[in-house]
């Protein structure tokens, strides 16, 4: 089982920091990097793939650096885009039998591999299908079957779950979870659902840095005593919503409920709550509150 170290990673693109100094050590389990679009979870997974090289700082696999192992880390690697490219005329079993061949994945057990693969992300009934058929949720399947056929030691996931619908997110949590075990597996996403109900171990990211790390225990507790409840009169809402972070707002007869982060009482009246993940993405990350998911 292999380990990850990054030592002081930073990438800079002229007088932009999308990484800054990052330091981790990640060993077997499922990494939840959470962050806002532009929080720099995409530049640093390209940069632990190695199609990124880092402006400063070292990237190791077991102690050796990525870039001195080449082919032997791919070998170990398997890497899921945020935007998955594909060949539309092919049939899923062709392209994925193309990809064992350009992964090495040794003939007499690449035909065994992508019918291992297709069963895990149930497409094994539309083998023969062409991909241009398929839909969003297959099609993304489709990439983490592609990411596997080497059977990884690390697996890391860019935006998995971008544009599909409740159901194949649900689909997709739980093909990662059932396949996680003697793997790194670092899932990148600014969905919250997507982390919270599997993720061993979970990062907030924003600004190029690890702001928070933890299980989702921990950091949800990071944001203690700084969610409020209260009911207030509907003139009062717009007012409220400017001023602080809102993470949910239900109508209660002829008041409306709201729920606040806040490091600060919001309004008189106002009660503490006990703190969620998406509670904990609003406090870091208020401005970016329109993407998070309302799980309530």
């Amino acid at each position: 089982m292999p380990e990850l170290k990054l030592d002081r990673v930073t990438k800079q693109f002229q007088n932009k920091i999308a990484v800054d100094q990052v330091s981790l050590t990640l060993k077997e389990g499922i990494y939840g990097f959470l962050g806002a679009n532009g929080a720099g979870k995409t530049t640093l997974l390209r940069m632990l793939c190695g199609v990124l090289k880092p402006t400063s700082g070292e990237i190791l696999c077991n102690g050796t650096e990525i870039r001195k192992m080449d082919g032997e880390f791919r070998h170990i690697l398997g890497y899921l885009p945020q935007d998955f490219g594909y060949y539309p005329d092919f049939s899923a079993k062709r392209y994925l039998e193309y990809l064992a061949a350009c992964k090495a994945v040794p003939k007499d057990l690449a035909e065994q591999k992508v019918q291992e693969v297709l069963q895990l992300v149930g497409l094994l009934g539309v083998q023969k299908q062409k991909i241009k058929t398929f839909s969003g949720g297959m099609i993304r399947r489709m990439g983490i079957a592609q990411a596997l056929l080497n059977d990884p030691e690390i697996l890391l996931l860019d935006e998995p779950t971008s544009g599909l619908d409740p159901k194949e997110r649900i689909r997709f949590r739980n093909i990662i979870s059932a396949m996680s075990k003697d793997r790194i597996v670092i899932l990148s996403t600014h969905i919250v659902s997507d982390v919270e109900f599997i993720a061993d171990e979970i990062l907030l990211m924003k600004q190029g840095q690890i702001v928070e790390q933890g299980t989702s225990y921990e950091v949800t507790e990071s944001v203690k005593g700084k969610v409020w409840e209260c009911l207030v009169l509907p003139k009062e809402v717009q007012r409220l919503n400017e001023m602080y972070s809102v993470s949910n707002l239900r109508n209660e007869k002829d008041k409306v409920y709201l729920r606040i982060v806040s490091d600060d009482s919001p309004w008189e009246g106002a009660v503490q709550a006990e703190p969620r993940l998406e509670d904990v993405y609003l406090y870091y990350f208020k401005e970016a509150a329109e993407n998070v998911e309302n799980l309530a």
